[in-house]
């Protein structure tokens, strides 16, 4: 009976030795070279896409925030282009990603979209019918920094306006902003809120 022991300490000794391996290799060496080359290659998305301002980080250019009036109440500030609407948590609240998960025959989510139509349109100094869908409805992450070249460009006067800027600065900012279709083909053409809005910032 004691004869088939060794065989079964070796046998496990043999486990332990490859369990110990394979953490080491992926789970210490593959982990830090990864990080390594991403360091070298791409030091800012290996960081979060971070942006700043005067040295200090306001946000990342991967996800999306609110503009919003330092108010009790939140109210889109005139100053800046707003985002387009979040589901995730009170708003961007990167620790509550999601959509609303209401269909688009839902009595509350075409309700919610007509408000939002007219709130915009009375924002902007738009026509109701000429807010772009985006402006009026959230993205599936809630956290999506982009808004359309459409619903940027609406937004042009009311910031020159506001800040007392020539429109066609401004609209030459939205120009530059303006990112095509991912690899010529997928997506649709876009302008990322956060970096925006930090050009317009720089400004002054």
């Amino acid at each position: 009976m004691s004869k088939p022991l060794p065989a079964l300490v070796r046998l496990h000794l043999t486990g332990l030795r490859l369990l110990l391996v394979f953490t080491v290799l992926c789970g210490l060496a593959y982990p830090l070279l990864i990080t390594g080359i991403a360091e070298l290659a791409l030091p800012g998305q290996a960081n979060g896409s971070l942006v700043r301002l005067h040295g200090r980080v306001v946000g990342s250019s991967l996800i999306g925030q609110a503009f919003n009036l330092p108010t009790r109440v939140a109210l889109p500030d005139p100053r800046w282009f707003q985002s387009r609407p979040s589901a995730a948590g009170s708003g961007y609240d990167p620790t509550a990603s999601g959509a609303s998960n209401l269909g688009p025959n839902d009595a509350a989510l075409t309700r919610t979209i007509k408000l939002r139509r007219a709130a915009v349109a009375l924002f902007d100094g738009v026509a109701p019918a000429s807010v772009p869908p985006d402006a009026v409805t959230a993205s599936a992450s809630g956290l999506d920094p982009d808004i359309s070249p459409a619903y940027a460009y609406e937004q042009v006067n009311r910031v020159a306006r506001v800040r007392r800027l020539s429109p066609v600065l401004v609209r030459r900012l939205v120009v530059a902003h303006t990112q095509g279709r991912s690899l010529g083909f997928l997506g649709q053409p876009r302008v990322d809120v956060v970096t925006l809005n930090l050009a317009l910032a720089r400004l002054g």
